[in-house]
């Protein structure tokens, strides 16, 4: 079969699943990870006879997506802030929005020499970007799982850059072992309530320990980090979050009640209350 051909049979069989843009977008991305094309050498392409190998490899992520497997997960790989990043099932997938949460670090400590810790790194995608972006700094990054902090290293040895991973749970930590000049965490805070609004794609397939909290506890996280934070920051040092947009005016006044005087909410690109920068 050809690629045109394949790529037929490819767009009929998700157009149940998926709006059109979406099943483009995964045929193009997967040709460009199965056959080693650039995106403009695909419809140059098409009369490219797909070997059973080749054919093996486009049928499993077909019927991955059809199960609404994130086509990262399939491809284990994503792009963030324009830098490369391994994935699997054992860490979220880094959002748009989290970009946003990393420029507003970036552009408040560019052309500095800070020390940074990313609490909850998952991936590593906020404090492997920022390592790169400002590569004065010195930055630290917690996570309580061993999956993700091996995620976490590739991804700093594959961007060459210098992070130091620590194992621990935060809600553990009594105090951090150093103070810092910037803490940022995108900790859990999707409410169980919250459940029935989540795609399947995400419910089924990303870790439930970097999403979930409990109705009744749904600050737990920014509350502990709030409180380790006021302790440990530098002298003007910053706390940021990403936060549940539903649950801004309470994580602003949780924050101010802990002893942070300057509390400054932001929206994301859809408009909606995504991100605080607090200083004491």
């Amino acid at each position: 079969m050809t690629l045109k051909a394949y790529r037929t049979h490819f767009y009929k069989e998700l157009e149940a699943f998926y709006p059109q843009e979406e099943y483009e977008t995964f045929f193009k991305v997967l040709a460009q990870e199965y056959l080693k094309l650039a995106a403009y050498e695909i419809p140059l392409n098409f009369q490219l006879e797909l070997d059973e190998a080749q054919r093996n490899l486009f049928d499993k992520a077909l019927s991955r997506l059809q199960q609404n497997e994130p086509l990262q997960y399939i491809v284990a790989s994503t792009e963030f802030y324009g830098f490369p990043f391994q994935l699997s099932p054992a860490v979220l997938i880094p959002r748009p929005e989290t970009e946003e949460l990393v420029d507003w670090i970036y552009t408040d400590f560019k052309n500095t020499s800070c020390t940074i810790l990313d609490i909850g790194t998952g991936s590593g995608a906020i404090a492997v970007s920022l390592a790169k972006l400002l590569p004065e700094a010195k930055v630290t990054a917690i996570d309580v799982s061993e999956d993700a902090l091996k995620i976490a290293e590739a991804n700093a040895s594959s961007n060459a850059v210098n992070v130091q991973f620590i194992k621990q749970d935060i809600l553990d930590c009594q105090a951090l072992d150093r103070s810092y000049d910037v803490i940022v965490s995108n900790p859990p805070y999707v409410r169980d309530l919250e459940k029935v609004e989540i795609k399947a794609n995400v419910l089924n397939y990303e870790p439930h320990l970097a999403l979930f909290v409990e109705d009744q506890n749904a600050l737990i996280f920014y509350k502990k980090i709030a409180e380790l934070a006021i302790q440990a920051l530098q002298p003007n040092g910053i706390l940021y979050f990403e936060i549940n947009q539903y649950l801004s005016v309470e994580t602003v006044g949780l924050l101010k009640n802990i002893g942070f005087s300057q509390v400054e909410l932001r929206d994301d690109f859809a408009g909606k209350p995504r991100m605080i920068k607090a200083q004491h």
